[in-house]
């Protein structure tokens, strides 16, 4: 039988059970989507209903019946301040781990079940953590702007700390070692390594560089575009990966000599011109650039084959190294936050010993005592011994 109520209705079924249905706001007459055991159980989820079209929170349970994959490659498209190279990279995440699992789902049936068993399957299949975590926070991104459209109630995406990456720390190069690649190149390219380590510039900040962005007098380059390689071929300018990336580098003397040659040599004319480019006058192309110069290089100065990215983490250690603070250090490399900039730091055995040596220093002057070198324990001790 059914029951009379101010808010939807219920009815016994023949099975025992009890279903629940209601008119949205909309106009629709809604069955709730499951059934439940008693009378009560039906209208109690009646009330919590009308409590939610009262306070406008109601969501159209049709809403959300929009496939993933269609509104995650939306999401993407409506976003045009996207850099390309997010847009490349975003694109690869939803093409090759997320869409094979999502794509053809509704984003309404989409749970947190299903969530942690398509990550644990990435992981299972060897996918790196680190591409995990960026595929994770993609979903996640798309997840909560379904929430926000009002499309889902809930961001199913809530493993803590699945978006975080715990990338290994990246290898740095001896300043021996940095003269040696910069041999092992070829001349055209002579230069780009040795800014790209003295100046911890990204690479497409060097591949954006004119002759008016540097300053051989005053001994700097002034950042305040990149070259991004759009899909499918060509090249587009753009500003820095943040606000802080539009900044003023000083280079140390011992790279001027090599920088002014090359611009004079291999530059192309105009204070427009690029400052570095390949033998045809085009701007550099970071795939072809490995393959034909960087790697060949690196086999024949006997090195690992690092990346070129490795660069500026060599630069920010040997910054780190004469004495630069973290503050400083961000400056530098264009970093608007510490957490950033942190991931390129590297302690040392070597700076850590300085470190030691200068409070050794500093606390000896203070105290108005030369050093010694002997601790407080071994002078006690030697004076028990003479009594």
């Amino acid at each position: 039988m059914a029951g009379k109520r101010r808010f939807g209705r219920v009815r016994e079924l023949s099975s025992g059970r009890w279903q629940a249905r209601y008119k949205g706001p909309d106009g629709i007459d809604r069955p709730a989507p499951q059934r439940f055991d008693s009378k009560t159980s039906a209208e109690r989820w009646l009330t919590v209903i009308e409590a939610e079209v009262i306070q406008g929170d109601w969501i159209n349970p049709d809403a959300g019946r929009v496939l993933f994959g269609k509104y995650a490659r939306d999401w993407i498209e409506e976003r045009p301040d996207l850099r390309p190279k997010t847009v490349q990279l975003y694109s690869y995440l939803l093409r090759s781990h997320i869409d094979p699992a999502f794509g053809a789902r509704s984003l309404v049936d989409i749970k947190e079940p299903h969530v942690r068993r398509w990550r644990k399957n990435l992981l299972d299949a060897d996918v790196s953590a680190v591409t995990v975590a960026k595929a994770y926070r993609l979903l996640k991104a798309v997840f909560n702007t379904a929430v926000d459209d009002g499309l889902i109630r809930r961001n199913p995406c809530r493993i803590k700390g699945a978006g975080q990456e715990k990338s290994p720390e990246r290898p740095v190069l001896t300043v021996p070692e940095v003269y040696v690649l910069a041999d092992a190149v070829d001349c055209r390219y002579r230069a780009l390594v040795l800014l790209g380590v003295f100046s911890s510039l990204r690479w497409g900040e060097l591949a954006a560089l004119r002759r008016s962005d540097i300053d051989m007098q005053a001994r700097s380059v002034r950042v305040t575009r990149q070259l991004s390689e759009r899909r499918g071929g060509g090249f587009a300018f753009g500003p820095p990966k943040s606000d802080a990336g539009q900044r003023t580098v000083a280079i140390p003397e011992v790279i001027t000599s090599d920088l002014a040659s090359h611009i004079v040599t291999y530059a192309a004319p105009g204070d427009d011109g690029l400052v570095f480019t390949s033998p045809q006058g085009a701007p550099l192309r970071l795939s072809n650039f490995c393959r034909r110069v960087w790697r060949p290089a690196l086999r024949a100065a006997g090195l690992p084959m690092i990346h070129f990215h490795d660069l500026r983490h060599t630069g920010n250690q040997l910054a780190a190294d004469a004495g630069a603070n973290l503050r400083e250090l961000m400056d530098r490399m264009g970093h608007s936050t510490t957490r950033a900039a942190m991931a390129y730091l590297h302690g040392s055995d070597k700076r850590q010993q300085a470190i030691a040596d200068e409070l050794s220093r500093q606390a000896a002057a203070a105290l108005g005592r030369p050093k010694t070198g002997r601790s407080g324990t071994q002078r006690a001790r030697r004076r028990g011994r003479a009594s």
